[in-house]
């Protein structure tokens, strides 16, 4: 950019270059003048200096190297300062802060989890001893059911042999008290039919005749 400007500021023609261009087409010589056109030297520079701008690249010019080793030192100097000093620290002390939080939270966690186990622990524990008292109380409740109901049966089957006994007494008296008049029922039964067939008979006579046929 400063080359191109340059280059135009040359290429237009100034008062004092339009006056000597005048006295020589007079004849006249100019004082301190060389014998040259200042018009074409103004165009020969101005394209010594286009060649140039355009011939290396600046950062790979070698007569540039040593400001740029300077400036790249100066930065990387700078840059280590700022990131020993500030950015560093800063970084560090919040990668602490995150740790410290990280551990407190893993030991919460921890602690929890150990309550929980012990939590877990004591209800497994409640529910055996639940469970054994269940049986023990299932097994007591199971042996007094079993000893009633074997009372009651004791109970029952006595009263039921104590009365069978006494159906028992009461069928042979009443069984022995009917064979006692089943003798006088056949007695009189007999002497009625032989009455009727015969005419009558002593009684007597009727009773031996039936015991004797019992017999």
């Amino acid at each position: 950019m400063v080359t191109q400007a340059f280059a135009q500021e040359a290429e237009t023609p100034t008062e004092e270059n339009l006056d000597q261009a005048v006295d020589a087409s007079h004849g006249e010589p100019v004082p301190g003048a060389t014998g040259h056109d200042p018009v074409a030297d103004t165009h020969s520079t101005a394209e010594v200096h286009h060649e140039e701008a355009h011939g290396v690249f600046p950062p790979f010019d070698p007569a540039t190297f040593p400001s740029q080793l300077l400036w790249l030192a100066i930065t990387f100097g700078a840059l280590y300062l700022l990131m020993s000093r500030i950015a560093l620290p800063r970084i560090g002390g919040i990668l602490e802060k995150r740790k410290a939080l990280i551990d407190a939270d893993l030991a919460a966690a921890d602690a929890s989890r150990q309550q929980t186990d012990a939590a877990i622990a004591a209800y497994e524990s409640a529910l055996a001893a639940a469970r054994s008292n269940a049986q023990a109380i299932a097994t007591q409740t199971r042996e007094q059911i079993q000893a009633d109901l074997a009372g009651r049966r004791a109970a029952v089957e006595a009263d039921l042999t104590s009365k069978v006994t006494e159906a028992e007494a009461r069928i042979a008296a009443t069984k022995a008290e009917a064979m006692t008049h089943v003798d006088e029922i056949a007695a009189e039964t007999a002497q009625t039919v032989v009455t009727q067939l015969i005419g009558d008979v002593p009684a007597e006579n009727v009773r031996a005749a039936v015991a004797k046929a019992k017999e």
